[in-house]
């Protein structure tokens, strides 16, 4: 086996302290993953396997700064309340940790007595705690160190979909059938630019939108197919053609054939400490596409919006089976840490949780622990299978795999 599967040193077993966090970007269901980590520590905590529970405010950088909150002791009252709140109740960073951040973590850690280090986040989340349990490796710190899955995007590898998508993906699927019923009294072309860097599942989920023939949106553009501005053109003017309006779901990270994202040429070029480009604080892209329709297609009425980081932390939007497993994978986490820190086969003492969807007609998911490198750093794209031949729609087996996540829409009518 490989050094970071290997099961924690037998010190690690005695009752140390944990400490939580979360980081990179919130969602409506990261705080269920707080509180199932919480609830489950708690009870570790009485049959003597835990000591005290931290929450770092903030990720890493609460840890840096020495800043907590104490979860010990939290409520079953406020923990349910916090459970069913969006956002991100530690707060959040996108910092990534440097050889020098470790050394002073552990120097924290080791006056804290803290044995387990659990991390909630994404690819990026991931990687920061990867590197954090192999320098405490390579330091002799006695650390069991678990990621905890979580991004909106639903881009990590270890993971049939990721805690966070469900929900944001039922948001856009909502927007999207109150924007084609907006569509339709107006007409013209209606623009929507939704979350996704390098992987489009959130945009895919707005033909979720759909119950009609002719329910927008009638062209979906993800950043897995080369975008061409002619060909969106031609595109625009056929749905023009066919329906006499076009709704257009975009993801912000759709990009020519070269490979380079179309909106990270609009910006200002902002960059996060993982190097990812800022995209989603701007309506550039959705300017820009505007632009190109009035110019060349001849449509008089175009508007773009750019839902932007409302996909995120809308309230009361939760989807029921993402709110579900979000506060599975917390609990799990912290079983697996602590089947890790006793030696148990399987258990690697730097890992993650997975999410596997069994087969079958029924949706059923299990969870599983991984190697923490399953998660770091490297996405993964909607798989071809899921894209229409047209380059502009998703198919029906993307349809399947999403409708479990998102569950029950909205009803709607029209004359």
């Amino acid at each position: 086996m490989k050094k970071e599967e290997k099961p924690a040193p037998k010190t690690a077993r005695r009752c140390r302290n944990m400490v939580i966090a979360q980081s990179g970007g919130p969602s409506m269901v990261i705080n269920a993953s707080l509180v199932g980590a919480v609830t489950a520590a708690q009870k570790m905590r009485r049959e003597g396997k835990v000591g005290r529970i931290f929450g770092a405010r903030h990720g890493v950088e609460g840890i840096l700064k020495g800043d907590y909150a104490d979860l010990t002791r939290l409520g079953a009252g406020k923990a349910a309340a916090i459970a069913l709140t969006p956002s991100s109740a530690l707060g959040s960073c996108r910092h990534k940790p440097d050889a020098a951040d470790c050394r002073a973590i552990f120097e924290e850690f080791r006056r804290r007595d803290v044995g387990y280090f659990l991390y909630i986040g994404g690819n990026d989340s991931a990687d920061a705690a990867r590197i954090v349990a192999e320098e405490a490796g390579k330091a002799g710190y006695p650390l069991v160190a678990y990621h905890i899955p979580k991004t909106i995007d639903n881009d990590l590898r270890s993971c049939d979909h990721t805690p966070g998508y469900g929900s944001a993906a039922r948001f856009v699927a909502s927007a999207l059938i109150g924007d084609d019923l907006d569509n339709r009294a107006l007409g013209g072309v209606k623009i929507d630019v939704i979350m996704g860097r390098d992987a489009g599942f959130l945009a895919a989920a707005s033909a979720l939108a759909r119950r009609r023939p002719d329910d927008g949106p009638h062209l979906i553009y993800l950043p897995e197919t080369p975008f061409s501005a002619d060909r969106f053109v031609k595109d625009v003017k056929a749905a023009m053609k066919k329906f006499g309006r076009c709704v257009v779901a975009v993801s912000e990270g759709i990009r020519g054939k070269d490979g380079v994202p179309i909106g990270a040429t609009l910006g200002s070029g902002e960059k996060d400490s993982h190097g990812n480009v800022q995209m989603s604080g701007t309506g550039a892209l959705g300017d820009h596409l505007a632009r190109i329709l009035k110019e060349k297609a001849g449509v008089k009425r175009v508007r773009a919006d750019t839902f932007g980081y409302l996909q995120r932390s809308f309230p009361a939007m939760q989807s029921k089976t993402d709110l579900a497993e979000a506060l599975g994978v917390g609990e799990r986490a912290v079983a697996f840490a602590c089947m890790a820190a006793e030696g148990a086969a399987g258990a690697p003492a730097a890992g993650t949780v997975g999410i596997r969807r069994k087969a079958g007609r029924k949706y059923a998911v299990e969870l599983v622990p991984l190697p923490i490198r399953e998660a770091a750093k490297f996405t993964r794209s909607v798989p071809k299978e899921f894209i229409a031949k047209s380059g502009c729609d998703v198919t029906a087996a993307f349809i399947d795999y999403a409708r479990p996540l998102v569950g029950d829409l909205p009803a709607t009518e029209i004359l």
